[in-house]
């Protein structure tokens, strides 16, 4: 890692309802802060130090354009894993790189998507894999059988996969790392049962299923089975459908025609009547239950596609059940940037924290982190749990945080810093101090 920054605190004024001044407990344990970045985007610190982040923590750069820079424009740098078990657990990073069309030029020459790795270790950051014809790589997940899966986040392809050329939208990958060095690919392998769909968030279970999303205002929620765990190339997929033409309560997983869903999978889950959210983007399982962030969310109006956002829960099992858990002006606070008043919106990825809670960032100016607690209480008996708290805030204005992970070291988060306004996107450690 480079030189770790000092900690800057954020006195702006910040509305009550943040919960500013709570302690959340935990490995991360946190005072929440005062508020977002608001006007801090010409702060001179901002190019290492892009984050407001509490008291007793610091922050690092892990990796930045100018250890690897594989493109000629800005270098996206989107979700990230690492691997969680073996022999390595917890020393290598991988990251998709979202590049499309007009910007996907490479510095040597190419063009197209990639998979970099960094070895937390030695601080190396190498691209493991990259070709022509992936566009807006950006979900990706180490999978309990020992493989990388990724996928791209198109909703339409401009350039068909020469493995399935029918499918019309972005497809999920299948990577095979060399076992005597997890920097180098042995293979990569398209896995179209999994749906032809602009795919964000990638998550599974202990039975092996893969769940995925379809990044679309009009979004459904997909499970796929294999025939036998860890085997992608056979199964079958399903979409979410709650019962009775609802969006919350009771659920069923519905089979879709399997010819269809490797084409264009949403033309499937709308002959089913799958149900539809707006913009679901990352999905994180925490014990039996799935969290999916749904970016334009309108909780209490269904048909708006321009809400603020919210995170949804899927109980897990025979029986699903759906609600959401996490929205503006429930159990966190209304933006009005105007008024200078932090609030949720645009929740973009989640991550599971090392104590059972859900981390929440941002696709918005000034991109927040926000932490779930699950077991909280719900003292007004609304529905929604209180504990939602605010860690961090993103200074670099024209950027987004993406990627909010955590590795073995249950007290260091990572996160990427993307279409950074310094030109440089990056990604970041922050950790709290021994």
């Amino acid at each position: 890692m480079k030189q770790s920054t000092l900690v800057l605190t954020l006195v702006a004024a910040f509305a009550a309802q943040a919960h500013a001044g709570s302690v959340v407990d935990g490995p991360m344990a946190f005072n929440p802060i005062a508020g977002s970045a608001y006007g801090m985007e010409f702060d001179p610190s901002v190019a290492t130090a892009p984050w407001v982040i509490p008291e007793g923590y610091v922050q690092a750069i892990v990796s930045d354009e100018t250890d690897l820079d594989i493109y000629v424009g800005n270098d996206w740098n989107d979700m990230n894993t690492v691997n969680e078990t073996g022999a390595h657990a917890g020393r290598y990073l991988y990251r998709t790189h979202e590049v499309r069309g007009g910007n996907s030029a490479r510095v040597d020459g190419g063009s197209g998507g990639a998979v970099s790795v960094v070895d937390l270790k030695t601080g190396v950051a190498k691209e493991v894999v990259g070709r022509a014809d992936w566009e807006a790589l950006d979900g990706i997940l180490w999978t309990p059988w020992q493989t990388v899966l990724f996928a791209e986040e198109a909703g339409t392809t401009a350039l068909p996969d020469p493995d399935h050329p029918a499918a019309t939208a972005g497809l999920v990958y299948e990577l095979k790392l060399d076992k005597h060095d997890l920097t180098r690919a042995q293979s990569v392998t398209v896995r179209p049962l999994l749906g032809a769909l602009a795919h964000e968030g990638i998550e599974t279970d202990a039975q092996g299923n893969v769940y995925v999303i379809d990044e679309d205002r009009r979004g459904s929620i997909y499970k796929f089975v294999p025939t036998q765990y860890g085997d992608l190339s056979s199964g079958q997929l399903y979409a979410l459908k709650v019962k009775g033409g609802a969006k919350t309560g009771a659920a069923e997983w519905v089979a879709l025609d399997m010819a269809q869903a490797q084409i264009r999978a949403n033309v499937a889950a709308r002959a089913v009547a799958a149900t539809e959210y707006c913009r679901p983007e990352d999905i994180e399982r925490l014990g039996s239950t799935l969290y999916v962030a749904l970016t334009c969310e309108d909780v209490d109006n269904p048909a708006n596609t321009s809400g603020r956002g919210a995170v949804m829960a899927v109980e897990l099992g025979d029986k699903p059940v759906v609600s959401y858990v996490v929205a503006a002006g429930k159990n966190a606070p209304i933006e009005n940037q105007a008024a200078g008043i932090t609030g949720f919106k645009g929740p973009d990825n989640l991550a599971s924290g090392p104590d059972g809670k859900l981390w929440i960032v941002e696709d918005n100016a000034y991109s927040d982190i926000w932490v779930y607690d699950p077991r909280s209480n719900d003292a007004n008996g609304d529905g929604y749990r209180d504990g939602v708290h605010l860690f961090a805030s993103l200074k670099d204005k024209p950027a987004e945080g993406s990627g909010i992970y955590f590795g073995k070291d249950p007290h260091t988060l990572y996160v990427n810093v993307q279409h950074s306004g310094t030109g440089n996107d990056k990604t970041m450690a922050i950790t709290k101090r021994k």
